[in-house]
């Protein structure tokens, strides 16, 4: 058994979907949280960036001496993870290969969609992925910029004319192509499942790849034995607007304030 915390991070809110399913499939690991929010969004960022934001974030968690990180940010996990993930001497989760992994269990039909951040979509680190696995699966693969935008400002249920008209202009042409199966490259995207399920067809399975981010933690680290599931949370830019919308993401209120970190210390 092994107490020590797990560490997540990602560039803004979105990671804590991967939270609360660690929350709900580990309840006594402690969590500590990194939440980029000063240089929100990754996905419009360079590789290089990417990779030095990646790095310091690790970093950071280093200090608190967890025994696995996830990087619950599939920009991040796109276009740095192969390249961080044996530099820190500990487990280093992304969330593509799991989700991966995910969709070619449950495809029945071989076509696969995804969608993400640009960056994401611009790596084509899904595609190489499942391709890499079965060459013969069909691939299709969209960016939807504006999703985290409207997700942070709580423009995520059925009946909102903006988002269903900005799902429709997103996702219509994968619809088209008959996808089964549609990955959620993006943690914040699971806040639009409802949305995004309305309007592919209840024949489409969705993956939320924070979710099996967690699953695969779940399935590689020690459990602890008697750890108080209790959950730290830090910042990099204005805690209490982190405050205020973390229950949207986490299903319930964060136990505490959230705490504001210099990342470039790092």
């Amino acid at each position: 058994m092994d107490n020590r915390a797990i560490g997540v991070f990602d560039s803004g809110l979105g990671g804590l979907t991967a939270v609360r399913r660690l929350h709900e499939i580990m309840p006594r690991e402690n969590i500590i949280y990194f939440g980029d929010t000063g240089r929100v969004p990754y996905g419009t960022r360079g590789r290089d960036t990417i990779i030095k934001y990646t790095r310091q974030d690790i970093r950071f968690l280093l200090q608190f001496d967890p025994k696995a990180i996830v990087v619950a940010c599939n920009t991040a996990s796109a276009a740095a993870l192969e390249t961080v993930q044996g530099e820190f001497g500990l487990p280093v989760f992304g969330t593509v290969a799991p989700s991966c992994e995910k969709a070619r269990q449950v495809t029945r039909s071989g076509r696969i969609g995804v969608i993400g951040t640009a960056a994401t979509v611009r790596s084509g680190v899904f595609e190489r992925l499942l391709h890499r696995a079965d060459p013969s699966l069909d691939v299709r693969a969209a960016a939807c910029p504006l999703f985290v935008s409207l997700v942070e400002n709580g423009r995520v249920h059925r009946g909102d004319i903006v988002i269903e008209t900005v799902v429709r202009e997103y996702l219509q042409p994968l619809r088209d192509a008959g996808v089964d199966t549609l990955i959620l490259g993006c943690t914040h995207y699971p806040l639009l499942q409802d949305v995004i399920s309305d309007f592919m067809g209840g024949g489409v399975t969705l993956v939320d790849s924070g979710a099996e981010a967690a699953d695969a933690v779940r399935r590689a680290v020690d459990p602890a034995a008697d750890g108080t599931g209790g959950t730290r949370y830090f910042v990099s830019d204005d805690p209490r607007s982190f405050d205020a919308l973390a229950s949207l993401f986490l299903s319930h209120e964060p136990a505490g304030p959230a705490e504001l970190v210099e990342i470039t210390d790092y």
